[in-house]
């Protein structure tokens, strides 16, 4: 998938099916508060022993590792405060492929069945305790392994999806399930684009933690949250890649921009419905 326009944010939203673990996220198609959008992802919400899946496919109504509709995966480690992304199709420029059981090919489009698709670490995503009681934000962090940092300056580019051919799989250092903050950023390579959720502030009258959603998030939630770059002297940018935020019992707004894609931003947003037993 193409990463989002620069300098404007794509507006979506994802509904949440509780009783089925699904998850369906669709492109607004105007304002209105009845607006059904138009579809473009669906997740499925897969709990094991020690971790859990989140596959990611084209299809509402075929979501599973084996179709061919699949496009990858969000895993969690057993306290999902850790995550790791994986495409089913290496970015450009190569990643490092993950063991996988079984072949499958992608219908976004042709591959060769002679070359299977895989699941390639894109991005890295961690909470933590906020450190301002339950009444602020998790800290969050996203390492983009297959972004480099320059993407988001004047004239920088993202890498888009290739097709899976020999010979394209230059390694792109991938980080296995971190255990600290300290582990996560030293084993990065420092020119993969990091995003931070943005600070939050104080409210007097609301006597509470509040960011400015523009009128997109209408209910306050633990989950809500608003991503930037974080920048070499621990500074961050002030304008928002990717928001998320609570509208309705089971419906969310996720808006995304450039340099990330929607598979991307779909993926990230998923992390935060995950149990944080560590982080509550």
């Amino acid at each position: 998938m193409q990463p989002g326009p620069r300098n404007s944010l794509i507006q979506c939203f994802i509904k949440r099916n509780r009783g089925m673990q699904t998850y369906y996220l669709y492109l607004n198609l105007s304002q209105a508060s009845n607006d059904e959008g138009k579809f473009l992802l669906a997740a499925r919400r897969c709990r094991r022993a020690a971790y859990t899946d989140y596959i990611i496919s084209l299809k509402a109504d075929d979501v599973s590792k084996g179709s061919s509709n699949y496009i990858g995966k969000l895993r969690s480690n057993f306290l999902g405060t850790k995550f790791t992304i994986y495409d089913a199709q290496p970015p450009n420029g190569g990643a490092n492929v993950a063991k996988s059981r079984s072949t499958r090919t992608v219908g976004m489009r042709q591959v060769s069945p002679k070359v299977p698709s895989g699941n390639y670490p894109v991005a890295h995503v961690s909470y933590e305790l906020n450190g301002m009681g339950s009444r602020g934000p998790r800290r969050m962090l996203c390492i983009m392994d297959s972004i480099p940092v320059s993407a988001i300056k004047p004239g920088g580019v993202a890498p888009t999806q290739t097709e899976l051919v020999p010979g394209n799989l230059d390694s792109v250092p991938s980080l296995r399930f971190f255990r600290s903050k300290s582990a996560l950023t030293d084993g990065f390579n420092s020119e993969m684009l990091v995003l931070k959720n943005k600070s939050p502030r104080w409210h007097e009258q609301l006597q509470c933690w509040c960011l400015n959603f523009n009128g997109r998030v209408t209910v306050a939630s633990v989950k809500n949250f608003q991503l930037v770059a974080s920048l070499e002297n621990g500074q961050e940018e002030e304008k928002v890649i990717l928001q998320f935020g609570k509208v309705g019992k089971d419906t969310f707004t996720m808006d995304y921009q450039y340099p990330i894609s929607a598979f991307q931003a779909f993926a990230i947003c998923l992390s935060s419905f995950d149990t944080k037993i560590a982080c509550e």
